[in-house]
């Protein structure tokens, strides 16, 4: 139960920051589906706030917009899931669903991106076929990497020139 009622808080933290995307969201309407929602899973249950929060806390440390992306992606896919199992005749749940649809279109990229992370966990890498193909590719990641880290690097002395720390 406590998941579902910190889930109902992360999608209310999700909608209102991430509302900009659609901008035909009806944040007062949700809001009232979700304070529906809530009576529905009887959240006001004192083992709530058992454990702490489930996602919120996961969401703080995904400081920039593109890694934010990535991780609501999931967690709108888990909201989603959640609400496979609830009632759907209730109109309430039908407009959070519809509206999570929604949301989880407009950050397709994130759920290709998790995608990706999790075909990479599942490369055999004791294999020899995939050690020689990644051997072979080694150099390129190398030099992605040094890409990325040398466009920080100079973001960072653009910022101290400009800055009067």
């Amino acid at each position: 139960m406590a998941f579902q009622t910190y889930s109902l808080f992360v999608l209310s933290v999700i909608v209102i920051s991430f509302g900009h995307i659609e901008s035909r969201l009806n944040l007062l309407q949700l809001q009232n589906d979700i304070d529906k929602l809530k009576a529905d899973f009887n959240s006001s249950h004192s083992d709530v706030a058992d454990g702490g929060p489930i996602f919120t806390e996961k969401l703080s440390s995904w400081t920039e917009r593109n890694e934010k992306r990535i991780i609501l992606s999931q967690i709108i896919s888990m909201y989603l899931k959640m609400l496979e199992n609830t009632d759907k005749s209730k109109a309430h749940v039908r407009n959070i669903a519809e509206e999570l649809h929604t949301l989880k279109e407009s950050l397709s990229d994130g759920s290709k991106k998790i995608e990706d992370l999790k075909d990479l966990t599942k490369l055999q890498m004791g294999d020899l076929k995939i050690q020689r193909k990644a051997v072979n590719e080694l150099f390129s990641v190398l030099q992605k990497l040094g890409d990325t880290s040398s466009s920080h690097k100079r973001k960072r002395s653009q910022f101290q020139r400009l800055c009067k720390c």
